[in-house]
This record gives structure tokens, sequence and C-alpha cells, in this order.
């Protein structure tokens, strides 16, 4: 989903490789520093987050718990957006305040200064994000989903694929001259075979037998 996204950061690169909990990486790089995000910067953000399940139920038929982790960040976007970020048909308002604790064992908690209703409305407005980002997440996966297979293929053969071979698979090309020409040149097998000999070749024979050492 992060390539059919214009706000998000451009993609980088896609690995099946485990890296630590996660079993698979989708990485962006920004093009430049940020300091500052919009809100469809952040829209965006969620919708790559929610893809991953999305994509389960759509391809699978099913649902597991890989996903937890993504939609637990975007859960967190969503909520910072409404509570402290002021992106939501609530306004520019923000509710509850963190108290970071500096004892040992206690934990970081947040004062809800508003009231029942407001939180319903919170509540209401968080809902009403994650619920757009997820069906703007399947509406990408549905419109493309012949790339997408191509894509998942071409990862159960190669494990990591670059921006670049990403582009060409949706496009519908072969990424196979792609591949060759990124892996260095392999030394040919009579260079490896000479240099074999030359290693073992003893140090007697550096002498010809027609020459004789001078004598004292």
């Amino acid at each position: 989903a992060a390539y059919f996204l214009p706000d998000a950061d451009p993609l980088h690169k896609v690995t099946i490789i485990p890296r630590g909990m996660a079993l698979g990486v989708t990485m962006q790089l920004p093009t430049e520093d940020k300091y500052n995000h919009t809100k469809e910067y952040m829209l965006g953000t969620i919708t790559i987050l929610l893809a991953g399940r999305a994509a389960e139920e759509i391809f699978l038929g099913s649902m597991t718990t890989g996903a937890s982790n993504d939609m637990e960040r975007g859960t967190s976007l969503a909520r910072k957006m409404v509570c402290e970020w002021g992106m939501s048909e609530l306004g520019p308002l923000t509710f509850g305040k963190n108290e970071e604790q500096i004892f040992l064992g206690r934990e970081i908690s947040r004062q809800q200064h508003y009231s029942e209703r407001t939180a319903i409305r919170i509540d209401e407005e968080l809902k009403g994000i994650i619920s757009r980002c997820d069906q703007k997440a399947r509406d990408i996966l549905k419109a493309n989903r012949e790339a997408l297979i191509r894509l998942a293929e071409n990862l159960l053969e190669y494990e990591t694929l670059d921006s670049a071979e990403i582009e060409a698979i949706i496009k519908g090309e072969s990424i196979r001259q792609i591949k060759e020409e990124s892996e260095p040149p392999r030394p040919s097998l009579d260079s490896d075979q000479k240099e074999v000999e030359e290693e073992e070749k003893p140090i007697g024979s550096l002498v010809e037998p027609n020459e004789r050492p001078a004598t004292a």
C-alpha cells in the first residue's frame, strides 16, 4: 500500500527475512528531514500499518497475530491525532495529559480532564479514523490484486526487493535482468584454478632444471 500513497514516505525495500520479532519488514525512507508531519501523512502512515491485516483477510480469508504491532502503532497514532494534535472533527483541542512518574515501579498515567460525553466523542473519532484508513487500505489492495500477487511470488523467490524492483513488478515487468545486473561478477573457474596452482607450487620448482645455484 505504501507504493500507492503519495503522502507517505517513498518505499525503500521489502523483505520477508525475519528481523527480531518481525517476520517481514517494509522499509520506507523520507526524501528529506522532517520535523513536522501533515494530517495526510499521518493518515497515510496509519493506512500502511493497517494494510497487513487487510491483506490477510483479502488474500488468505483469515487473520493471524502477525499484525498486532502494526495495529497497536496505528491506534496510538490515531489517538494522538485526536487527543494531542487536534487533527479531528473535535477541533484544535488537546485532551488529557500524560504524567510520568519518576518513582520506580510506577507507570505513565493520563489524567482525564474532560467529561464522559467528550470521552465518547473521542472514541468515535478514533474509531472513525481507523475505519476510514482500513477501508482505504482494502480499496488499494483490491484494485491492485494482480500486482500484489506478482509481488508475493517474487518475494518468495528473491526474499528481498528494493524500490526499483518493486516498481518494475507492479508495472508487470520482469526483474530477473535487474537482479543479474545488480549481482557482482563472479570470477571465472580458470582464474580460480590458476590462483590455487600458484599457491600450491613448491618453492623448489621456482628454480628451472637448467639453472644451477652459484657455489661459494
